[in-house]
């Protein structure tokens, strides 16, 4: 079966579950589906950065600083993280990603989706698909925000990085 012929379940503004849709036929009627994205950092606490394929169905070529994919129909948000971030990285035994927080991406021109975001730690080495991955590292924040203006990103990944940063300075117990 090829990633265009796997079923998603497709859901509404609530996020509840009004149909389901092959991958394929989601994305070209803008379908609103469901998705994981997962920041995986190592044990020197450096984010997992890569640049997908030419080939994928959605972003070709462009970078960026998740994993992750679409959640299939029936599947939960946190079973879609572990798999899609021990597929991606190319490893197994990952601890259980911890969910962060929810958004609605919807890029305005037909692309929307529910994302559920994530963290994990990966301590093992990765090996990712080359089917889904052209070049891969782990980069240290710093360079990664240098990176931001150099590169080009895959939006929702962007939006789900910035959504994070926001996310995480909320988290932040008041100085003093």
């Amino acid at each position: 079966m090829s990633a265009a012929d796997e079923i998603l379940d497709i859901v509404d503004e609530n996020d509840r579950v009004i149909g389901q849709s092959p991958r394929g036929e989601a994305y070209a009627k803008g379908l609103r589906h469901r998705c994981v994205f997962i920041q995986a950092r190592d044990a020197e606490d450096r984010l997992f950065v890569h640049r997908r394929t030419a080939t994928k169905l959605v972003f070709p070529s462009l970078y960026d600083m998740f994993v992750g994919g679409v959640v299939g129909a029936g599947e939960s948000y946190d079973t879609a993280a572990l798999r899609e971030a021990e597929e991606e990285l190319g490893v197994t035994g990952l601890p259980r990603p911890e969910h962060l927080f929810t958004f609605l991406y919807d890029d305005g021109a037909g692309r929307t989706w529910w994302s559920a975001v994530y963290e994990v730690r990966c301590e093992l080495p990765v090996s990712p698909q080359p089917e889904e991955v052209a070049w891969h590292g782990f980069l240290p924040e710093e360079e990664l925000r240098r990176r931001l203006t150099e590169w080009e990103w895959v939006p929702d990944g962007l939006a789900a990085y910035e959504r994070l940063g926001a996310y995480r300075s909320e988290q932040r117990p008041p100085a003093g």
